[in-house]
């Protein structure tokens, strides 16, 4: 298997550096930059297959630069930042990001969300390659794409996890902290919120009604689960 690719972009030299070295040891083929304009040539060249983005750069915002390189390639982006808002979080995973860590962190962690993100490169078994259907609703395994009423549905690489994990398993209720372990696929340390934050982006894609949500419901005091339309209510 060919090495990953990984592209660092942060301002601060003394982050991207250590960041570098990390990944460098690791066996990951790694360059960097220190702000928008070298990292976007920089992407163009070296065709990463992640970007770690921090959000506070001196020409632009990681948000922008997020959404500018998906747009050339669907890139993996996991965002890196000092802000801790939930309201930081909801505009990195609307912009595309696929994951988000705060600053401080530690390299182990770096390491895990990292190897995480890239294994949802992997091929799909031929067990999980069934196309599943739920009246207008057709999620492929095989080609990673969601249609609904037969319109392409555009979720990031992480949405598109939760959402067919989810719909594999309907009428199964699942914790916060189980849906971390079976898609995020390592021991997350931070804010389980970080769940609600994917849900909500996913079923503004796929509800008519995100107030009343029909396919992704939530189970009060536990977590959520898929509900076929064929199958009974719940709770939202």
């Amino acid at each position: 298997m060919a090495q990953a690719k990984i592209l660092v972009v942060d301002d601060e030299s003394a982050i991207r550096n250590l960041i570098y070295r990390f990944l460098g040891k690791q066996d990951y083929l790694v360059e960097s930059a220190e702000d928008g304009k070298s990292a976007l040539a920089m992407f163009e060249s070296f065709n990463p297959d992640l970007v770690i983005l921090d959000v506070n750069l001196p020409d632009v915002t990681g948000y922008s630069l997020c959404q500018e390189m998906q747009s050339r390639t669907n890139v993996f982006i996991l965002m890196l930042t000092s802000r801790t808002d939930e309201s930081d979080k909801v505009r990195a995973f609307s912009q595309g990001a696929d994951d988000y860590i705060t600053k401080p962190f530690s390299l182990v962690e770096l390491g895990a969300r990292i190897g995480a993100i890239l294994k949802r490169q992997r091929t799909v078994i031929t067990a999980e390659q069934q196309c599943l259907v739920f009246s207008n609703l057709a999620i492929d395994p095989v080609r990673r794409e969601v249609k609904l009423n037969e319109d392409l549905v555009p979720l990031t690489a992480l949405e598109f996890d939760l959402l067919h994990f989810l719909a594999s398993n309907p009428g199964r209720v699942w914790r916060r902290s189980d849906l971390i372990q079976q898609v995020w696929d390592y021991e997350y340390v931070g804010d389980q919120r970080v769940v609600d934050v994917h849900i909500g982006q996913i079923r503004k894609k796929i509800e008519i009604d995100t107030s009343q949500p029909a396919l992704i419901q939530t189970v009060r005091g536990v977590g959520y689960k898929f509900e076929s339309p064929t199958m009974g209510g719940g709770e939202v």
